[in-house]
């Protein structure tokens, strides 16, 4: 499995051949093919190539797949004797970046196929379970009407 460790926006992010990152809000249009050429570290099976800062030769292609918006973030300041109460909010954009290739530059491979997530076991081996039998109703009584006083009072109204 081949992977590299790029930097884009300021932040690192681990990007595998074939996967899904989501990265700051880049102006690329959705379908496009970029290339992140700040690669800090390169992984092959067992060859790893650290750079200094940066690995020369090494690059990354990527397409953008599609620009998202991130979970809302509610931030709000109280000061109870003062009366202050001040609510605001962010909503984080991110793209959302397709690995196609990690390599030289001119290097020519093609690249995997994203991996299929795995179907859980209990999903395959499990049969479907019958629905439950539903518990008898309870017997319900009649409500007890208060003392002989009572219920001649209510009588008598």
């Amino acid at each position: 499995m081949r992977y590299a460790i790029v930097e884009s926006g300021g932040k690192q992010y681990k990007a595998v051949e074939g996967g899904l990152i989501e990265v700051d809000r880049l102006s690329t249009e959705t379908g496009k093919e970029i290339r992140l050429n700040q690669v800090l570290l390169m992984a092959d099976g067992d060859q790893f190539r650290v750079g200094t800062p940066t690995v020369s030769g090494v690059e990354v292609k990527a397409t953008v797949v599609d620009h998202i918006r991130g979970p809302k973030v509610v931030s709000f300041k109280y000061s109870p004797k003062k009366r202050i109460r001040v609510r605001g909010g962010h909503r984080q954009e991110y793209t959302r970046l397709r690995i196609e290739f990690i390599g030289g530059k001119g290097e020519v491979r093609a690249a995997p196929e994203p991996e299929q997530l795995p179907v859980p076991v209990e999903a395959v081996d499990m049969p479907a379970k019958a629905p439950a039998a539903k518990a008898p109703a309870k017997k319900t009584t009649a409500k007890k009407t208060g003392g002989s006083k009572q219920a001649a009072k209510k009588a008598a109204r």
